[in-house]
């Protein structure tokens, strides 16, 4: 397939009805759960009484990595599991195969762009909220910290206003809901951290 005949398959995907529900649910809930492993890395590395510079940006590298190739071959298969199904369907409906069919060509397109969106949710994550450290450097590993717990709480309020508009809701609210659980789990868990 040429490369011009492929981005006609992902745009025709990106317009089927369901596509991008299913998108923004993922990439949602993909960067939801992403950001907070990274405010539990920050408690863990960042915040902890004698920090290590490279110990922390190597674990936020390292799990958005490994949460994005999560992510992605999960949610790769389990698409690829559905449209297979949807397919098959459609088959039976039609008496006919649909292999190598525009059908199916947008069918795989959708599987590749979901997959895609969602591997990128959690490096896109990290990459913001590893930003102070790299800029800052070792020397300043508590004011770097700060600012990436900072820039955390704003992916998830940014994330929740994004919800809250597309939901017709009211967009600060749902973004200050969801910063507020950010928050509240910070706490949660600096507190237990401070006890062990």
């Amino acid at each position: 397939m040429s490369d011009e005949g492929f981005l006609q398959n992902m745009k025709t995907a990106l317009h089927e009805p369901e596509t991008g529900p299913t998108l923004r649910r993922l990439f949602v809930n993909t960067i939801f759960d992403s950001t907070f492993v990274i405010l539990g890395i920050l408690i863990a590395s960042a915040f902890s009484s004698q920090p290590n510079y490279h110990i922390v940006v190597a674990t936020i590298v390292t799990s958005s990595v490994a949460l994005g190739i999560s992510t992605g071959v999960s949610v790769y298969e389990a698409e690829n599991m559905e449209q297979s199904i949807k397919m098959k369907e459609m088959e039976r409906a039609m008496l006919t195969s649909l292999d190598n069919t525009k059908i199916h060509r947008i069918s795989k397109s959708t599987t590749y762009l979901l997959a895609a969106v969602n591997f990128s949710a959690p490096i896109m994550s990290g990459l913001a909220t590893l930003s102070p450290f790299l800029i800052l450097g070792s020397e300043s590993i508590k004011t770097a910290a700060y600012i990436s717990l900072a820039i955390a709480i704003a992916i998830l309020f940014t994330v929740g206003a994004m919800m809250g508009r597309s939901g017709q809701r009211n967009p600060w609210i749902q973004g200050a809901r969801m910063a507020i659980a950010g928050i509240g789990a910070f706490i949660i868990c600096y507190w237990i951290e401070s006890l062990m």
